[in-house]
């Protein structure tokens, strides 16, 4: 590893505990009718109806719960890719820390010109690409590969990804769903500093990321902070909210050098998209940073 880019001394480059949640999205998707029927799981299935009663306690108290929000990103993540699609003439996506997300499938069968590469860590990546043969859905264009986020050299390092799978001269979208609160803000901020760097030598691009805000005047913040340690301890990873508001993420991700940013928030798309709508100001955010 390169000195410049280390994570912090304490921080592990192995993300593999991150499973339960990778199972637990997977069949939410899947319940939605958002997902192939080969990505199902019976773990999913089971964690899924295990957690519904805690989900609705949740929704009751706090107006959401965590079904709302994945489901809030992962539409309107969805938007923005479309319109990049659509009006920009995007023609190449690497989603990483793709776990079960039915997105390479539904935009390749949309999109059949796109090359849409979906990158995990290499156990995860492995299933990955044979869940998408059983799916019919795997071509030379839509593939699944081995990435780690923190590795910072090697073939699983994004550096080597996106210069091995990607034509240089033609801008690439990126997409992290439920990968960067797993990290504290050290950590994650290597891997962003280092993707903008790529980026910028390979054409340009942008950035598409989830990200939960821990609003410091929002009603449950103690809540959302109760709410960080469970899911830490679940999925035994440590969980980190690395901003409290907007303002200070969009600031953030500027200093780091991508320009324009904007931070989206679900509720500007309420009547855009059928997303489910949290009661007050949704807990999670869509961050864009272009490149």
């Amino acid at each position: 590893m390169s000195n410049d880019s280390l994570p912090s001394p304490d921080a592990s480059p192995d993300t593999s505990s991150i499973s339960f949640t990778a199972l637990y999205t997977g069949h939410v998707w899947a319940a939605n009718g958002l997902s192939a029927p080969a990505f199902r799981t019976r773990m999913g299935s089971f964690y899924y109806h295990a957690l519904a009663p805690f989900e609705y306690i949740g929704g009751k108290i706090a107006g959401g719960n965590i079904r709302t929000f994945l489901l809030q990103r992962h539409y309107l993540i969805d938007h923005l890719v479309t319109r990049a699609i659509e009006e920009e003439g995007v023609t190449q996506v690497l989603e990483i820390a793709c776990g079960l997300s039915p997105r390479g499938c539904r935009f390749t069968a949309k999109y059949p010109q796109l090359k849409y590469i979906e990158a995990d860590l290499p156990e995860m990546a492995d299933r990955k690409q044979k869940l998408l043969a059983q799916a019919d859905a795997l071509s030379p264009l839509h593939q699944a590969v081995a990435l780690n986020a923190l590795a910072t050299e090697g073939p699983e390092s994004v550096e080597s990804v996106i210069r091995e799978s990607f034509d240089a001269d033609k801008p690439l979208l990126v997409i992290t769903e439920g990968l960067v609160n797993y990290f504290d803000l050290e950590s994650i901020n290597h891997f962003w500093v280092r993707l903008r760097a790529t980026l910028a030598a390979n054409g340009g691009g942008m950035y598409l990321t989830d990200n939960y805000p821990l609003l410091h005047d929002h009603p449950f913040y103690r809540t959302m902070k109760v709410l960080r340690g469970m899911l830490g301890t679940v999925s035994r990873s440590r969980v980190s909210f690395h901003f409290g508001s907007d303002a200070e993420a969009q600031a953030h991700f500027e200093a780091q050098g991508f320009a324009p940013v904007t931070v989206h928030n679900p509720k500007d798309y309420y009547d855009l998209l059928p997303m489910p709508r949290s009661r007050g100001n949704p807990f999670v955010r869509v961050i864009e940073g272009r490149v």
